[in-house]
């Protein structure tokens, strides 16, 4: 599987570094890229590539608005989140307006390709460092159960809940009852925030969810 890409970034430097790089792997291929927000949408919107890498802060239009435009707008697109900031409020933002992941520029080329994999996957990559960075004080999450462990262990690897249910041998039924348990007892809203909470407090690990 080829994966389509486009490039959102207004450094240029920054952009050919990622460029040269993405351009080098057999299995992706970079269809468009773009400098500031307004540009970036009229570029996802015509190649409707699997994952868009976003930079949080763009001219125009920024980053969170321009994925939650995707959202709105019902684009197939996977977005990952390609940032310098791991700020709790960029990290939540960024979730809650529909990023499938969120990677720092820091991260390994490797470590770049592989959250790309998972997102296009329909699954959810977080930044281990992101993953610390993010605190809610006062926040005690209620403990999942072992087999809402396993749904949501499965979700965030990209599993659609037809697979988690054959793989767990329940009806897809019981499995999206799970996942409302899941993001009830967490607090949250959707799956993305759903791990960025559970791998806060303990609930997963960020090994188990890449395994």
């Amino acid at each position: 599987m080829v994966i389509k890409v486009v490039l959102a970034d207004d450094h240029p430097l920054t952009r050919e570094g990622f460029k040269s790089y993405l351009e080098g792997k057999e299995d992706i291929k970079l269809v468009g890229e773009a400098s500031d927000g307004e540009s970036a949408w009229e570029v996802i919107k015509e190649q409707l590539p699997d994952v868009a890498l976003i930079d949080i802060r763009m001219p125009g239009i920024d980053g969170v608005s321009l994925v939650r435009r995707v959202r709105q707008e019902g684009l197939n697109v996977a977005c990952l989140m390609l940032t310098s900031y791991d700020a709790q409020q960029y990290v939540l933002a960024s979730l809650r307006a529909g990023a499938k992941g969120y990677i720092l520029k820091t991260a390994s080329p490797d470590e770049l390709l592989r959250a790309i994999k998972i997102v296009a996957s329909q699954g959810v990559y977080l930044d281990k460092e992101v993953a610390l960075a993010v605190e809610e004080p006062g926040f005690s999450p209620e403990q999942l159960s072992p087999r809402e462990r396993e749904v949501l262990l499965l979700a965030g690897r990209g599993e659609s809940s037809k697979e988690i249910a054959s793989k767990l041998y329940i009806s897809e039924r019981t499995v999206q009852t799970h996942l409302a348990s899941i993001y009830d007892k967490l607090g949250a809203r959707n799956k993305t925030e759903a791990l960025l909470l559970a791998l806060k407090y303990g609930v997963v690990t960020l090994e188990e969810l890449l395994e």
